[in-house]
């Protein structure tokens, strides 16, 4: 906790697992990328192929953004719900009289 009563966010991935996804992505956009500049086929095929990958590559990183952001959104609505609750439960007095 720090000196405010706040608690620091844990990360939810390590600086390894971080890396070996960025390698993972790598290895494997090169593989593709290799793939089709060594595919028997026409020029147009492969740039068709390689506008195809990079089309993939970039709707995946929207989705995963989309994905992240509404994450976050719904964990700040259940923070603002628990925040309510919480203050609720600490103004409430079971012992007074309900007049």
């Amino acid at each position: 906790m720090t000196s405010a009563g706040k608690q620091t966010p844990v990360p939810a991935t390590t600086a390894a697992f971080h890396m070996q996804a960025v390698i993972s992505f790598a290895v494997g956009l090169a593989a593709v990328a290799i793939g089709i500049l060594y595919l028997p086929a026409d020029p147009w095929v492969r740039g068709f192929l390689a506008i195809a990958v990079l089309y993939v590559t970039t709707s995946a990183f929207t989705l995963a953004k989309c994905v992240r952001d509404k994450q976050e959104s719904l964990t700040v609505v259940n923070r603002v719900d628990q925040a309510r609750l919480e203050k609720l439960l600490a103004e409430h007095d079971p012992f007074r009289n309900a007049a």
